[in-house]
């Protein structure tokens, strides 16, 4: 081989390992592609969607994260509700935190799936202590959240979900 040739095919080397050392640090410590499993998080992400989120984050009020589950080996995908601090209260479907009401619009759809007169949401009344957050499913009917598992953690935190994949056949283009 010639030295000319010796030194190009040592550059693209180089450059392939340089890529692949990025790639590994951005998924390590910014980025990290995660894929939905089950339904508690209906109809804003069904099971099997996948999404990227950061970890590289500030959590606030109606976030969606994921976080190492409790008691589990498994992770969660969740919305957070209630902050360190807040006062959390679910009264006749109505949310309000630390005194104010606030409209839930991404739950209007399994709210429009339920008989008149029943509740999405059973009533609880929470105080969220320093160093935890309080988070629910979308699909409050069919959700293992802080309602069941208590406070997270927030060390417990992987990341804030920052966008979704879409399949090409939903953005309209053929497989």
């Amino acid at each position: 081989m010639k030295e000319g040739g010796k030194s190009e095919l040592i550059s693209w080397i180089q450059s392939v390992a340089i890529a692949f050392v990025i790639a590994i640090v951005i998924r390590q410590f910014l980025f990290t592609p995660v894929v939905v499993s089950g339904q508690s998080m209906q109809p804003t992400f069904e099971n099997d969607n996948k999404i990227v989120i950061s970890k590289l984050y500030k959590i606030d009020r109606f976030d969606m994260i994921v976080f190492h589950a409790p008691d589990s080996e498994d992770n969660f995908i969740k919305r957070v509700i209630g902050l360190p601090g807040d006062v959390v209260v679910m009264d006749n479907d109505k949310l309000y935190i630390n005194g104010m009401e606030y409209e839930e619009d991404y739950v209007q759809n399994n709210k429009a799936e339920i008989f008149e007169g029943q509740k999405l949401t059973q009533d609880f009344k929470v105080e969220v202590p320093e160093g935890f957050l309080y988070v629910l499913g979308d699909n409050r009917r069919n959700s293992t959240d802080s309602r069941i598992i208590g406070f997270i953690d927030e060390k417990s935190v992987i990341g804030s979900v920052k966008f979704r994949f879409y399949p090409f056949h939903e953005m309209g283009i053929p497989k």
